[in-house]
């Protein structure tokens, strides 16, 4: 891989927060849906942490659940109970021990979770939502005759599942994490409180309004800084929609979002990383993209003033220089990429080709795996580059 553009941008140590970070070079969470067999960490996933922690500035951890939910990925892991904190533990000290630092991010699916789901079924709850709207898409390969969304239960009292976020973030703090990133994108629960479309017929203070409809992000936001302080929360956001069916009109969805990050922003958190478009995260439904695609770092980037901005989605280690070097933002997170090259940061500082592709058999697992040794493959056994 070789550049015309500096990318010494990338490799300035800085401050996210209360954090110090060596690189700018950011790991985004990932579902790799390895916590098999009851959603705890486990040994192999300290490795896998490991070995990007040897050159990532900062990596946030995959989407952790905050309590037991039927999701597509029956084996992502949780924080809901004492043998995951002690699981994340030892993935919090493997990366503190490679120089790295990171935040957990807190994940409820909302709508997106199915009740036949033995994990929905074993959990005693319905899937709620903001309203009783179902997203369109969805594919639980797990269940006979793979089911798509279904219809959710509209919870009566948001402030029940603002306590799971809570509680999540204590769990997180014993588990040794630096931080918490609250996940508020691609149509998860908070996301579905944002949008008009899955939070439409609410008419009490959770719903209608933009106010209304950013009230129970706030919430969380609120709810998460009373154990951590502000200075090492972050919200991630994706304006732009399309993953699980959502989005709005762009003049809405430029609306909502500029008063709901101003409102963020007020509150100096760690950071806010605005995930740009995305085409893997745009599905097609009833023929056309689904997703609003404008650019999202022009449109809200100004607003944020006391919190860090950060982005992610298919930059460039070029592009992203350029970003950080205009000041447009602080750093950059990338996802895919780490997957296949556990030493990305290193990669990208020393010319290294990044060129390495996904095996998307085993993305979510390897499904002729029959023990955790066998989930080896595609998420541990990527190479490394020869480093100088």
């Amino acid at each position: 891989m070789t550049s015309n553009i500096d990318l010494s941008p990338l490799f300035q140590p800085t401050q996210i927060g209360a954090v110090t970070v060596r690189n700018r070079v950011l790991m985004s969470a990932l579902t790799r849906n390895r916590a098999l067999p009851t959603n705890v960490p486990n040994h192999l996933m300290v490795e896998y942490y490991r070995q990007r922690a040897e050159s990532a500035g900062l990596i946030v951890s995959e989407g952790i659940l905050v309590c037991q939910q039927g999701t597509e990925w029956p084996h992502a892991p949780g924080i809901w109970n004492q043998e995951q904190i002690d699981g994340w533990k030892k993935i919090n000290d493997a990366i503190h021990e490679m120089g790295s630092k990171c935040f957990a991010q807190i994940w409820h699916l909302g709508r997106v979770s199915h009740p036949d789901a033995p994990d929905q079924i074993a959990s005693g709850q319905p899937v709620y939502g903001p309203s009783a709207i179902a997203a369109r898409g969805g594919k639980f390969r797990f269940l006979p005759g793979i089911p798509g969304y279904v219809t959710p239960t509209e919870i009566d009292d948001p402030m029940k599942l603002v306590a799971l976020y809570k509680q999540a973030a204590i769990n997180a703090k014993e588990a040794g994490f630096d931080g918490v990133e609250v996940h508020a994108a691609n149509g998860y629960l908070i996301h579905e409180f944002l949008d008009s479309g899955s939070n439409m017929p609410r008419t009490d203070e959770w719903g209608g309004s933009l106010e209304n409809r950013s009230r129970f992000g706030l919430e969380v936001l609120h709810a998460v800084i009373d154990s951590w302080g502000t200075g090492r929360v972050g919200i991630k956001l994706s304006p732009a929609g399309g993953y699980n069916d959502m989005g709005m009109p762009l003049e809405e969805t430029l609306e909502t979002y500029k008063y709901f990050i101003a409102e963020i922003d007020r509150l100096g958190l760690a950071y806010i990383v605005l995930q740009r478009y995305s085409e893997f995260l745009d599905p097609i439904i009833d023929g056309k993209r689904r997703a609003i695609k404008h650019d999202v770092v022009h449109a809200y980037g100004h607003l944020v003033k006391k919190s860090t901005l950060l982005s992610n989605g298919d930059f460039t280690p070029e592009e992203a220089a350029e970003y950080v070097a205009a000041g447009k933002v602080v750093g950059v997170f990338w996802g895919h990429l780490w997957i296949s090259h556990p030493d990305l940061a290193k990669r990208i500082q020393n010319g290294k080709p990044i060129d390495t592709p996904i095996d998307m058999h085993t993305l979510y697992g390897n499904a002729c795996g029959t023990t955790l040794d066998d989930q080896r493959v595609g998420y541990t056994d990527y190479p490394f580059a020869e480093h100088p």
